[in-house]
């Protein structure tokens, strides 16, 4: 096996182009020189050739550009007079953000190829665009709606009711049920959409399980991870909001409704009926509990324990959690009297 810097392996990825500095100038909203240069992909800084395109957005990388081969750069304004002779500055104020539209541009999602694979079983019922792509052992349920230029994975299952908007992938080996997507949704292999809540009645003497009616709603732009699970409502519907990426492995309890653009990531659990607002960002393995309000813009660090609401704008850390300030007051504090203790120690105690 052997290992290479150079990405997009033909047999996963199938690269477009060549593009000229021109095409690839305009996608970016700006004008460079020797427009007329083609270029042929994308590559890191150290692994580029003359018909690569690379980036530089972390500073810590800035040393690489002088030793650069590749054909043109995306960087920020700052970093143009380090490029050797010879490479094209394509100089924006967000690099990556660059660096994402013009992967795109060279390695953009496959197309759906529209049909029905044979082993796939779909109801009569069920209305499915022509132009949408249908997977290998798919299933579709009665009266389910699959819009125009989605795809469905192989053995994915969707249920009686679910619809599917405009130009969705949905992976291989998902379960959708009692959920209505917008346009654009990503949802990654072996997620799980719309499945009961976590909701019980509890007696002196045992458990009665609550009826979970509500759905899960996901707006149009949002992507869920692979092996992530989103609960349907019980009395209300759980809710995605467009635009709101969620990582793999993230759990979502019955009634959590989540803002426009906010992101979840990898092992975070919501619990049931919090609401979280617009651009909120929870860390890797943090858990909030049930009920909460969490302010637009706020952000969660990892392995946060959120067990009351956090105001818009603030950053929270710790178990329980708490205002980031005061968490590493305590932290610094904790250390000074742990330091003076073992000052303490080696002193040893004093001889009178």
């Amino acid at each position: 096996m052997t290992q290479t810097d150079k990405p997009g392996d033909e047999r996963f990825f199938s690269c477009t182009g060549p593009y000229s500095i021109r095409v690839i100038a305009a996608l970016l909203g700006i004008e460079a020189h020797a427009s007329d240069t083609m270029i042929s992909g994308v590559a890191p800084l150290q692994s580029a050739g003359p018909g690569d395109v690379s980036f530089l957005d972390n500073r810590r990388y800035a040393g690489l550009l002088a030793k650069t081969r590749a054909g043109a750069v995306i960087l920020h304004p700052d970093f143009v007079g380090k490029l050797p002779e010879g490479c094209v500055a394509l100089a924006v104020a967000e690099p990556y953000v660059g660096w994402a539209k013009v992967s795109a541009l060279f390695y953009p999602f496959p197309a759906p190829q529209a049909g029905v694979h044979p082993s796939a079983v779909i109801d009569s019922s069920a209305n499915i665009a022509p132009s949408a792509e249908i997977g290998a052992g798919a299933v579709i349920g009665a009266g389910a709606e699959i819009g125009a230029g989605s795809s469905i994975g192989a053995l994915t299952y969707v249920a009686p009711g679910v619809v599917v908007g405009k130009n969705c992938r949905i992976h291989a080996q998902v379960t959708l049920s009692h959920a209505i997507l917008g346009d654009r949704v990503v949802i990654y292999p072996g997620a799980r959409i719309g499945q009961d809540g976590f909701g019980f009645a509890i007696s002196k003497t045992e458990f009665y399980p609550v009826p979970q009616l509500g759905r899960v709603l996901i707006g149009d732009g949002a992507e869920i991870g692979a092996n992530s699970t989103i609960d349907r409502g019980s009395a209300q519907d759980t809710v995605i909001g467009p635009g709101v990426h969620i990582d793999n492995l993230v759990q979502i309890g019955h009634n959590v409704n989540i803002g426009a653009y906010s992101v979840v990531v990898a092992q975070a659990g919501v619990s049931g009926s919090t609401q979280i607002g617009q651009g909120v960002m929870i860390a890797a393995q943090a858990g909030l509990t049930g009920h909460l309000k969490i302010g637009d813009k706020a952000r969660i660090g990892a392995k946060s324990g959120v067990m009351q609401d956090v105001l818009a704008g603030e950053e929270v850390l710790g178990a329980p959690a708490q205002n980031a300030k005061s968490f590493f007051r305590e932290v610094v504090t904790l250390r000074k009297l742990a330091q003076a203790g073992r000052k303490g120690q080696t002193q040893g105690p004093e001889r009178i």
